[in-house]
């Protein structure tokens, strides 16, 4: 019975796009969704802001899918329609410029005349993604994401390096806007309200300092390789650094519904519900991760970053290989809570900051705060065919 819904479902959705994309495409409507509508955040989000915040006033339509949509209350200059409904499918076909961070489904029947910005989800990355992880990747994940590409007209790249691997394993030959990644500017920032504001939210004093524990998942989606000793590390880091210090534990989204089962002293907070990752690595003062891409954002602030990867050869046997050896990164790496706690003891600043200056170059990061800029000239010339502030490429 519900493999028959499902195929009434499908059926449905498929005539309602077909009705939907014989009506006239609105040329100033931007459709936008994160994480297949699971949050508010990531590149679309901060592409949403500064074209909130430098476009004229209703020069642009936004319209965001969400899968909850009246839990997304108080978000300004946006219109929310539920993922999957008949308003959704409306909306999608009718826009302009569709933007996500993600793969679209075979639900997304792009339009001659519709324009579709690929952000993807990460700056750079250390674990291998998409045809240079083809063995690992689900059959039917793959068929999506070459369809995808397909769709595709623009792909946004944080790096030379990063243009490479999409070059190489994206299923994509269309053009890669070299401009750097739209939800880093926020990093750029002078961020000192938005940390009180982020603080305040979470009920953290204003005077504290943060460590963020930000690991990313296992295809077992096991919770006993995040064994991190919080208040050992805690002492470890006042003893180092001074002040007072909080622990924030951000897992995976994929994670979302297992948090809870982690056991924490009272000065660890879980914020895994947190929906915007940027917020949370622009208050923190340390970053600690293991094959996640959010190194490569934090990399921008300057700040110390440490490596947890207890599971280091197992994780590249049973889960993903690595672009990078981690000895190649300007990050410190550890294999357990001992050399974790050594390693903060012997921290080196000026070491730590040359390291990651050459690191960047080698990269040829294309991360300078101004991505938003360029790409909302780029909207602007897509869909009134004129020339925006920043614009200097021919669409």
């Amino acid at each position: 019975m519900n493999r028959f819904l499902e195929k009434v479902k499908k059926t449905i959705w498929f005539i309602l796009i077909r009705l939907f994309n014989c009506f006239p495409i609105k040329e100033n409507k931007i459709f936008l969704t994160s994480y297949y509508g699971s949050q508010y955040g990531d590149n679309p989000k901060y592409i949403t802001e500064y074209i909130l915040e430098h476009a004229p006033k209703n020069k642009f339509d936004l319209v965001w899918g969400f899968t909850d949509p009246e839990a997304r209350e108080g978000i300004p200059g946006i219109r929310k329609v539920k993922r999957m409904s008949i308003g959704y499918f409306y909306e999608l076909c009718t826009a302009k410029v569709v933007i996500t961070n993600y793969r679209t489904t075979e639900f997304f029947v792009k339009r001659k005349n519709q324009y579709y910005i690929q952000t993807w989800h990460s700056s750079l990355r250390l674990k291998q993604i998409e045809k240079d992880a083809e063995a690992s990747l689900p059959e039917g994940y793959l068929r999506m994401a070459k369809q995808d590409s397909k769709k595709c007209d623009l792909l946004l790249s944080g790096s030379a390096f990063s243009t490479d691997i999409f070059e190489r394993s994206f299923w994509y030959s269309g053009e890669i806007f070299e401009h750097g990644t739209p939800r880093n500017d926020f990093l750029f920032r002078n961020n000192t309200e938005k940390r009180r504001d982020v603080l305040k939210q979470l009920n953290i004093p204003s005077d504290s300092k943060v460590v963020l524990y930000a690991p990313t998942f296992r295809k077992n989606k096991g919770l006993e390789v995040y064994d991190l000793q919080y208040q050992n590390i805690l002492d470890r880091l006042k003893h180092r650094f001074g002040g007072d210090w909080i622990c924030l534990v951000r897992l995976h989204p994929h994670l979302l519904a297992q948090s809870s089962q982690l056991q924490f002293a009272s000065n660890v907070l879980d914020v895994t519900a947190y929906d915007d990752i940027q917020e949370l690595l622009s208050v923190s003062d340390i970053l600690i991760s293991d094959y996640s891409s959010l190194m490569f954002d934090f990399s921008i602030t300057n700040r110390p970053c440490f490596l947890y990867v207890p599971d280091l050869e197992e994780y590249i046997q049973t889960d993903r290989n690595l672009y990078f050896d981690l000895n190649e990164l300007p990050f410190i790496s550890v294999m357990n809570n001992e050399e974790l706690v050594a390693e903060i003891d012997n921290f080196d600043p000026d070491q730590y900051t040359q390291d990651l200056q050459v690191f960047l170059q080698r990269i040829g990061t294309f991360e300078n705060g101004d991505a938003c800029e360029h790409l909302l000239s780029r909207i602007h010339r897509v869909c009134f065919k004129e020339k925006g502030r920043y614009e200097d490429e021919a669409v």
